[in-house]
């Protein structure tokens, strides 16, 4: 590779870095050929960008990016791949789901909504983590719940007050 095309791999992995706040590296080297494909095919069902990457131009595409990456390139060893997605646990998901088959894809680090998580042992927790839209469900949810309440409580008074008058 050429210094004009590291500098533009840089480039591209900057702007790509700029466009979302949910990345997270991991190692899926030692997945057969058939194996990745099926975790590519996930990834693009699930609206996530799987790219596998050099290590040094992921680490001068963050410190070049605008966003604060903490130690997030130190784990930028080996054979890297970067899931790039909108939804904060989709690739957490995808991950989990694919280590019930192989022990990997290994989770090296995440960075989601400027925190940064190390390890693959935050695995479990990011799977977890709740979706705007989720978040969203639940806050309404609970908003409605003392509303139907008081409906609920009123009709039934009505309800009773109709059957004394018809009485």
């Amino acid at each position: 590779m050429t210094r004009e095309e590291k500098s533009i791999a840089i480039e591209n992995l900057t702007a790509q870095l700029a466009g979302t706040n949910i990345i997270y590296v991991s190692d899926i080297s030692g997945l057969n050929a058939e194996t990745t494909s099926n975790l590519r095919r996930a990834c693009f069902k699930a609206g996530i960008k799987l790219e596998v990457v050099k290590n040094t131009l992921l680490a001068k595409a963050m410190e070049a990016s605008a966003n604060d990456y903490g130690d997030l390139p130190t784990v930028l060893t080996g054979n890297s791949a970067i899931f790039i997605s909108d939804v904060a646990n989709a690739p957490g998901k995808i991950i989990k789901d694919f280590r019930k088959k192989s022990d990997k894809p290994v989770l090296k680090g995440a960075y989601i909504n400027s925190e940064v998580y190390i390890g693959d042992n935050q695995l479990e927790a990011l799977a977890t983590i709740k979706s705007k839209e989720e978040l969203l469900g639940e806050l309404i949810g609970l908003l409605q719940s003392p509303a139907q309440r008081i409906i609920s409580a009123l009709q039934n008074k009505f309800a009773g007050s109709e059957e004394e008058v018809e009485a």
